[in-house]
């Protein structure tokens, strides 16, 4: 299986951007994939953005945030939009991917899958694009009861270690979510064996990407 590397220059450190509508997004939909970036990339900084929590939430989100990202840098924020209702405050959720662009500049960004059935997570899939528009960015999956699982087109062999460090961190991080019947480690696992199924990995586990243009230039691979 061809092997997807992230250029960057070898004095700088991989720069990560990390957008999640909501607590958990992130640590769900693409867990796997940082915890096995930070072995691959010893130097490398996370901007991670959540854009709607409660005050328990965000406890929980920066607790999350910690254990996925420990011993790497990282700048840590929680804004404070309503769940559930991101596309009526679209206005001032724009203004703040405007105050993001000229912050920060990524070598890979994770958002949301712009087909998810969540109205947040869709929006957050659009401004990302709108405002990042010569950037890697990979749009992660998030399991519902809306049954929206899509058809990604790249994946990311996680180990078996991984795969059950991503699932012991969301169960130590997210106590409030426990009784919830989908937040449930079977789920989770069960998501990175099917799709480490289809990308025929040896570890059998993976995380599975949206990448909607992918750029050859000479030697190199370029994913948006």
């Amino acid at each position: 299986m061809k092997q997807l590397l992230i250029p960057i220059p070898e004095a700088e450190p991989l720069k990560v951007l990390c957008l999640g509508a909501h607590s958990d997004d992130i640590e769900i939909g693409c867990g796997g994939t940082i915890l096995s970036l930070k072995e691959q990339y010893p130097r490398i900084h996370f901007d991670w953005v959540v854009f709607s929590s409660s005050e328990q939430r965000t406890a929980e989100a920066a607790k999350a945030a910690e254990l996925f990202t420990k011993g790497s840098g990282c700048e840590f924020q929680v804004l404070d939009f309503r769940d559930g209702f991101f596309p009526f405050q679209g206005a001032d959720v724009k203004d703040y991917f405007e105050n993001l662009k000229p912050r920060v500049n990524p070598d890979v960004i994770f958002t949301h899958w712009r087909g998810d059935a969540h109205q947040d997570h869709r929006l957050l899939s659009e401004l990302t694009w709108n405002t990042f528009r010569n950037h890697l960015i990979l749009e992660y999956e998030i399991p519902k009861y809306d049954g929206d699982a899509g058809r990604p087109n790249l994946y990311f062999p996680i180990s078996e270690a991984n795969a059950q460090k991503k699932c012991d961190f969301l169960s130590e991080a997210f106590a409030s979510q426990a009784s919830k019947r989908w937040f449930e480690r079977e789920v989770f696992l069960g998501l990175m064996r099917i799709r480490g199924m289809e990308a025929n990995c040896a570890s059998r586990y993976a995380e599975a990407f949206h990448a909607r243009k992918i750029v050859v230039q000479g030697n190199s691979t370029e994913v948006d």
